[in-house]
């Protein structure tokens, strides 16, 4: 390890159990075991943090065969991409490299993530970069989606979602797993899996190496990753110790600015759906070219060592330590720059000094984060309680380098252009309550404390011209923050109940709401109040449920449609804006053979007087006049759809098993101003699934799969942003850009299990 801490460590007290559907007699979610040894680790890891039937929280579980049966070799976001308010997207197209996704609009930077109750959002940015974990899917076991609030948990403010992953638990026999597969655009992926299975009843290894490489649809957006997981545990009588380390490294063409659609409508035979203007140059024999290496190269390595003892049958503890060390660049060429803002000496031609070259830059981000969390389980008769917390040190180096110049003068290739730290420390304390005061009436209680201080200092990658530097970025910020949650189950009968919840959460501004502000903006934190009323019944045929949400935003942080002095999308605090919306789930087993699954959100995402601030006045001949605002009233929050729909129906025969996936995703606003003409068309898309598994002598058995996505080939779009809106010569002109998406393309896989 680079670094050498001291960790804050909080005890913890919790209580969750499951009552029987048959006695009905204790609230607990997952019962305290007799011993370690006959319980799997999940059960124990995850207590703390998930919610369970009797919990008054909106959520959805996704089983370890789900997972298997929808991981393809796409990121994390596609694995979810069927639950309840979700909707994914992809920069190069294909669910590979750079993914991301929403849920009820709320993207990642506002939603914790964690695995086995360590958090893995990124302190700064708040968001997860799925690309640094390819084909970690392959070693989980459970994800629960946890949508409004959600219960307490360690790292990121949960303002919106939360992701709970939990890795493999530990296999009593031994195994091993080979799987291939290749398809569309030269992806391939391959996996290999293994494990020790007990020995002497005592330890156990498990672990698991992959590659992913692929082209991507995007031009050139082309990925090669690896990664690993590897896992040791040490069984006794009341303790169980368990050592994780992932990790992932990934080289990936930059395909994040989009494709101008308009641009391809103008000159298709010069431009497609697939365009990427990322790297491009014109050398100096004036041939337009492509810059090979304009790549984002990161290499991201996890370690956790969790501890769990149980002190009686009704109290036990659980303990994390846990170290993410991270580094890596993005390289890029950049044409006509101004030496200034690289603190360059410029060239000098025929007695000139000329002001803009071309260049190619790195710029590096090395960081470690480190941190401990803890749980201590009680349950008793009708009582369980739960006390924990954690606490997490956040250490990074921002800094630039630049490689080569086309236009030279005493260039020194080891001088950094910036460099800035940032410091970061999070604690938190929570207390749930889960107690069941009459019979089949569960009453749910969680406070939690957390504080936050946040240290910037040094130079960041922006010129001020003011100051003839660098932009001096220095600053600190602290918060405390409240977040109490509670509410009530009532179980109806073994096959019915009802529940309803109150939650306040509190959100502090990432680094770029700092960075990017505006002069005269102050970024403040962010309050949501999230009221959630649902039902749920479950039958050995069939499921339901209704969930509606009320979730009103203080000082929510949006985008103002406001483009900075250097070209950044700026962000402000607005004082009232809201989410609302009824959540329809329902599964039916048609026959022994065939199933259905499906979802459908049905939602109002608004800003209350909303100002649309300072859009820019040209005249034709490309004169600034002036600047406009425009007061609209009430609008529709960006990325907000009204309707997302999900569907699967699955057929199994024996060893042969198929699924149609369908997905429905309404029109999408690129601001916050509900104009048709900077919005993302609705879209509605099938994948196609099909596996079959038999036997072999001496083998367990062999699998083989075809995934054929976009099945009808329809042209679509998932993302996309305004790169700048104005008026020119009295009529409105949007600069705009789209993450287009792969059209029909197929995969085929096998995999051998010993």
């Amino acid at each position: 390890m680079k670094k050498v801490f001291l960790l804050f460590m909080l005890i913890s007290l919790s209580a969750g159990y499951q009552a029987s559907a048959n006695s009905g007699s204790s609230p607990v979610e997952a019962a305290a075991p007799d011993s370690l040894n006959h319980i799997q680790l999940e059960e124990v890891v995850v207590s703390a943090t998930r919610a369970g039937s009797n919990t008054p929280v909106t959520h959805s579980n996704i089983t370890g065969s789900a997972i298997s049966e929808r991981n393809s070799g796409q990121d994390i976001p596609y694995i979810l991409s069927l639950e309840p308010s979700v909707i994914v997207t992809s920069d190069a197209g294909t669910g590979i490299g750079y993914t991301g996704f929403r849920i009820r609009g709320t993207d990642a930077n506002r939603i914790n993530i964690t695995v086995n109750g360590v958090p893995l959002n990124d302190s700064e940015s708040h968001g997860v970069f799925f690309v640094n974990m390819p084909d970690f899917a392959s070693s989980l076991s459970s994800i629960q989606v946890q949508r409004g609030v959600g219960t307490s948990t360690s790292g990121a403010a949960t303002f919106g979602a939360s992701v709970n992953m939990q890795t493999e638990n530990v296999s009593r026999l031994p195994y091993a797993e080979i799987g291939s597969s290749y398809g569309s655009f030269n992806t391939s992926r391959n996996t290999l899996k293994a494990g020790t299975g007990l020995i002497n009843n005592r330890f156990a290894i498990d672990g698991r190496y992959s590659t992913i490489a692929s082209d991507g649809y995007i031009d050139r957006a082309s990925v090669n990753m690896r990664s690993y997981y590897l896992a040791g545990a040490y069984l006794a009588e009341n303790t169980v110790l368990k050592f994780v380390t992932f990790g992932g490294k990934e080289k990936t063409y930059q395909a994040w600015n989009g494709v101008d659609l308009d641009l391809v409508r103008r000159d298709p035979l010069n431009y497609s759906r697939s365009y990427n203007d990322l790297g491009r140059y014109t050398d100096d024999e004036g041939h337009v070219k492509f810059y090979n290496n304009q790549t984002d190269n990161y290499t991201q390595t996890h370690y956790q060592l969790h501890a769990m003892h149980q002190f009686s049958p009704s109290l036990y503890l659980n303990a994390a330590l846990h170290y993410t060390a991270g580094k890596g660049f993005y390289e890029e060429y950049r044409t006509d720059r101004k030496y200034v803002e690289y603190l360059l000496t410029p060239a000098v031609e025929n007695g000139v000094e000329r002001k803009k070259t071309d260049l190619i830059r790195q710029k590096w981000l090395d960081n470690d984060f480190y941190g401990a969390t803890f749980a201590l389980n009680y349950t008793r008769e009708q009582l369980g309680l739960i006390f924990g917390g954690g606490a997490n040190s956040y250490e990074g180096d921002h800094f630039g380098k630049v490689l080569w110049v086309r236009h030279p003068n005493s260039f020194d290739p080891d001088k950094e252009w910036y460099r800035s730290k940032s410091k970061k420390n999070d604690a938190n304390i929570y207390l749930k309550l889960n107690v069941e005061p009459i019979r089949d009436l569960f009453v749910y209680a969680d406070a939690q404390y957390r504080y936050i201080a946040y240290d910037m200092r040094g130079k960041d990658d922006k010129y001020d011209e003011t100051a003839n530097a660098m932009r001096d970025i220095t600053q600190e910020h602290t918060f405390s923050f409240f977040n109490p949650k509670v509410g009530t189950t009532y179980r109806l009968n073994n096959r019915n109940n009802l529940y309803a919840s109150f939650s306040v959460a509190n959100r502090e501004p990432n680094r770029n709401n700092y960075t990017d502000a505006g002069p005269n903006d102050k970024p403040t934190s962010e309050r949501l109040y999230d009221t959630e009323i649902g039902y749920r019944y479950q039958s050995p045929v069939a499921s339901f449920g209704a969930n509606i949400y009320y979730m009103k935003y203080n000082n929510q942080l949006i985008l103002t449609g406001k483009i900075s002095e250097i070209g950044e999308m700026l962000t402000t605090n607005i004082p009232d804006s809201h989410r609302a919306g009824i959540e329809l789930t329902g599964g039916v087993q048609i026959s022994p053979l065939l199933r259905w699954d499906g979802n459908v959100t049905f939602s109002q995402n608004k800003i209350k007087n909303f100002v649309e601030q300072d859009v820019d006045v040209y005249d034709a001949d490309w004169n600034w006049v002036d600047s406009r605002s425009n007061e609209l009233g009430n609008t529709n929050i960006a990325y907000s759809p009204d309707i997302i729909a999900n569907s699967i129906l699955s057929f199994s025969y024996r060893g042969f098993e198929t699924a149609l996936h369908s997905n429905y995703v309404g029109q999408q606003y690129l601001d916050n101003t509900s104009s048709k003409q900077r919005s993302i068309d609705a879209y509605f898309v099938n994948n196609l699934r099909a596996s079959y598994s038999f036997d072999l002598p001496h083998l367990e058995s062999v699998t083989l799969g075809v995934w054929v996505n976009n099945l009808f080939n329809v042209e679509y779009e998932t993302n996309g942003y305004n790169w700048y809106s104005y008026y020119l010569d009295g009529k409105r002109v949007n600069e705009k850009r789209y993450f287009t998406q792969a059209g029909t393309n197929a995969l085929a896989s096998i995999t051998i299990r010993f």
